[in-house]
């Protein structure tokens, strides 16, 4: 099972990371930051620590439902051909979806939090609480069909205690991107930190795609060998000419609107 593990974490990494470019995550940036933070009154440093923390918590909440999935295939005991059968499948399928593939794609939704608790609740209730729907990973944004793979991987690997590891560090990694605000000081670097992650936006889009295509084609390398691969390299190579993949169709975009150098054309949607 060793290899469910390697591409759970290498899944829940490139999950972690896309999932900034949520128009949540986007509007943390916007929202969350020294700037916005002395305008309140607040410290953004201990808001900062929070919004780690709540997202570390909320890590752990999605990987206590992992564990318990993968306590009850624990239970199952399915066979290592059976698990990586179906890694395979979901990994690719997930990877057709991020590419919208002839216009389909798992089912998304575009909630995001509740803005009005800036105003209301104090720094420690909305930097926690906001960091543990983003740490939770499926209550916001889910710009991602990683996060189902994350999921099913985790609970495929039949270890209870890994899939709660895994969930604390997805939740880790997304609390941490909040740092990426901290020099948001003025209007002129806000715009800056937008612009640069405007420019980034498709680059990191496609390489999560990848991933988690190149995810299926290790799993079927781990389950039939080299003619599992090479299938399944194929199927991948299809997926990604027949999606077009320098256009992005995806809904989950549409939180925030950039030209063609990454300036905002208009301002991201509250978190």
């Amino acid at each position: 099972m060793a290899i469910v593990l390697v591409l759970a974490v290498v899944t829940a990494a490139a999950t972690a990371v896309r999932s900034t470019w949520s128009p949540c995550g986007l509007s943390m940036l916007s929202t969350v930051t020294p700037l916005a933070e002395a305008g309140r009154g607040r410290r953004w440093s201990r808001t900062a620590v929070w919004f780690v923390v709540g997202a570390v918590v909320g890590g752990l909440t999605l990987g206590a439902l992992m564990a318990a999935l993968a306590a009850l295939v624990a239970l199952l005991g399915p066979s290592l051909g059976v698990v990586l059968g179906v890694a395979t499948v979901a990994a690719l399928v997930c990877g057709a979806s991020d590419l919208d593939l002839f216009g389909l794609h798992l089912p998304y939704h575009g909630r995001q939090v509740n803005e009005r608790w800036l105003d209301r609740y104090r720094a420690w209730v909305y930097g926690g609480g906001f960091g543990w729907q983003i740490g939770v990973g499926l209550a916001t944004y889910i710009t991602t069909a990683g996060i189902y793979l994350m999921i099913l991987l985790a609970a495929m690997s039949g270890e209870p205690l890994f899939a709660l590891v895994l969930g604390a560090g997805f939740g880790l990694v997304r609390g941490l991107a909040i740092l990426a605000g901290r020099s948001i000081t003025s209007p002129d670097s806000l715009l800056q930190v937008h612009r640069r992650f405007g420019v980034l936006r498709q680059p990191v889009r496609l390489a999560v795609a990848a991933t988690l295509l190149l995810v299926g084609v290790a799993a079927a390398g781990a389950w039939t060998g080299i003619p599992g691969a090479a299938a399944a390299t194929v199927v991948a190579v299809a997926v990604w000419v027949l999606s077009h993949p320098t256009r992005s169709t995806s809904p989950v975009d549409e939180g925030a609107s950039f030209d063609a150098g990454g300036t905002p054309l208009r301002a991201p949607s509250a978190p």
